[in-house]
């Protein structure tokens, strides 16, 4: 039997836990590590994406007044907020660990894995394609992987008292969806391991059972480790790097360019409201927030269109919410797939 390490880095700065990430993804890489399994937690942090400007993403006031860390991932995607409320488990394995370099099956064989580890607390959790774990249907984790040759980090995260209204007020979104009404809706479509089971488990506990899911997956046993030298080097040598106001602001853009931009409309199926994030240079779609007064169901309908219409070509808009709705089963009354296309053109066109 193959023995893997593991690592608890505790609760860290955004810094140093980017820095890590980079330092054991290259040691893997390099054959400088063992296959590993990581533990971190966040100090509060508002984290953007590679290709991000916080400017644009963040109320920069509210992050510093609440002492919100702003550091940037090394990887792309939307901007997002991480405190000691959530914790992270990471895998930096090789290749050969797999048997696959398929992502998508990658992707469910680790995400099938940690979700028996929290449903060994006598939850029923799931695997959610492309990457999220929910019970009955809310989010209590989610995940994200990519290859450095033939390393691959596979990260993921666990909600263990996490409120969104947190998140929700240190990032630039529009005052509609700060409401209370709209901050339950959000509450409603996530889950804590609190909730479920009326207490808070000591992360220790939760831990164990999520590295006992990944030895059984993968028939290995794990052995506490720390970093070695080549991993430590790496390490001070990333943070020097990141650790800067140069990195935090690597892309920089104004608000200007990015408005956020709302309109409503009185359809037969209801109020429908929405404020699209423009971006005038590129005629891009980069984040849509729906709100109003409208039935749908399954309710995360709506935060999954949210999600189908990150970062899209305008012209992309119709085709992209008809093939939305046209793979799903969907009560919507009587409002309609080409309703939500046309508030969204109305808040584009208020723009122009």
């Amino acid at each position: 039997m193959q023995t893997w390490r593991v690592i608890d880095t505790g609760i860290r700065r955004a810094a140093e836990n980017f820095a890590l990430n980079r330092a054991l993804l290259e040691a893997r890489k390099n054959g400088a590590s063992p296959s590993t399994l990581r533990f971190l937690q966040f100090k509060p942090s508002a984290l953007l994406g590679y290709h991000q400007s916080a400017e644009q993403e963040l109320k920069l006031d509210y992050c510093a007044e609440h002492g919100i860390d702003i550091q940037r991932r090394i990887t792309g995607g939307g901007a997002l907020y991480m405190d000691e409320t959530q914790f992270g488990w990471e895998l930096y394995l090789h290749k050969s660990d797999l048997g696959s370099a398929d992502m998508t099956a990658i992707a469910r064989r680790i995400c099938e894995a940690a979700a028996r580890g929290i449903s060994s607390f006598g939850v029923d959790a799931r695997f959610r394609p492309r990457n999220d774990i929910e019970v009955g249907g809310r989010k209590i984790s989610g995940t994200g992987g990519a290859f450095d040759g033939d390393a691959l980090l596979y990260q993921g995260t666990l909600l263990v008292e996490f409120d969104v209204e947190k998140m929700l007020r240190c990032l630039r979104i529009p005052a509609e969806k700060l409401s209370d009404k709209a901050i339950q809706d959000a509450r409603d479509r996530v889950v804590n391991l609190k909730d479920l089971l009326g207490y808070a488990p000591p992360l220790d506990e939760v831990k164990g059972r999520v590295q006992q899911a990944f030895a059984a997956e993968f028939g290995v046993k794990f052995e506490p480790g720390g970093l070695n030298e080549t991993e430590q080097k790496l390490f001070r040598e990333a943070l020097a790097q990141i650790d800067t106001p140069e990195w935090i602001h690597l892309v920089r853009k104004p608000q200007s360019d990015l408005p956020i931009l709302e309109a409503g409309q009185k359809f037969a199926g209801g109020l429908l409201r929405a404020a699209v994030a423009y971006d005038r240079v590129g005629s891009r779609i980069k984040q849509t927030w729906f709100t109003g007064d409208i039935f749908v169901n399954p309710r995360r309908t709506v935060a999954d269109l949210e999600a189908a219409l990150k970062d899209l070509a305008l012209d992309k808009l119709d085709e992209t919410v008809r093939g939305f709705f046209a793979g799903r089963q969907v009560d919507m009354l009587t409002l309609t797939p080409d309703d939500f296309i046309a508030v969204v053109k109305q808040a584009v066109d208020s723009g122009r």
